[in-house]
């Protein structure tokens, strides 16, 4: 919605207002504009779209997810590193079901941004090694899925990586 730099500024306003609240007396519109500006803080953390993207894949809506990652029309100006990591993750799941080079390109994108949650990590590890198998590359392959496994902390990931491993000796 806005730039990431806007969203601070409203909430230096909205805070510095609330301030001025305070100092009239009025204690009780400083604590509403306070809760207000935490608002803003959180959004420059946490990006709208991409919390809608992210509900929109939680319902395996792909068509949805695209959408409203359309909607964040300059990545770079509006999202901090992390959320960048994810806006491109986010990519690479919707083109790993239509274009393994373009997803490729994606999941890259995401581990050099950084992903918060060894999951997200490992799941993205595991979707290079899946499309690195398929390209025929079999020591990048097996590369990325020995990381994921050690990433997969939680042991969520443990079938996708032994079917993945199975198919590997195929090759």
């Amino acid at each position: 919605m806005f730039n990431k730099n806007i969203k601070l500024v409203i909430a230096i306003l909205i805070i510095a207002y609330a301030v001025y609240q305070f100092i009239e007396g009025n204690i009780g519109n400083g604590i509403a504009l306070i809760l207000l500006s935490l608002v803003f803080i959180f959004l420059y953390f946490r990006n709208e779209f991409i919390l809608l993207a992210f509900l929109k894949m939680r319902k395996q809506d792909l068509e949805g997810t695209q959408r409203w990652l359309s909607k964040i029309k300059n990545p770079q100006a509006a999202l901090i590193k992390k959320q960048q990591g994810y806006y491109n993750y986010l990519h690479g799941i919707i083109y790993s079901q239509k274009n393994l080079t373009q997803a490729e390109k994606y999941f890259k994108k995401a581990l050099k941004f950084g992903l918060t949650m060894d999951y997200d990590v490992a799941m993205a590890k595991l979707s290079l090694a899946g499309i690195a198998m398929q390209k025929r590359r079999k020591r990048e392959a097996t590369t990325l899925l020995q990381e994921a496994k050690k990433l997969d902390k939680n042991n969520m990931l443990t079938e996708q990586i032994k079917m993945m491993q199975q198919q590997m000796k195929k090759i």
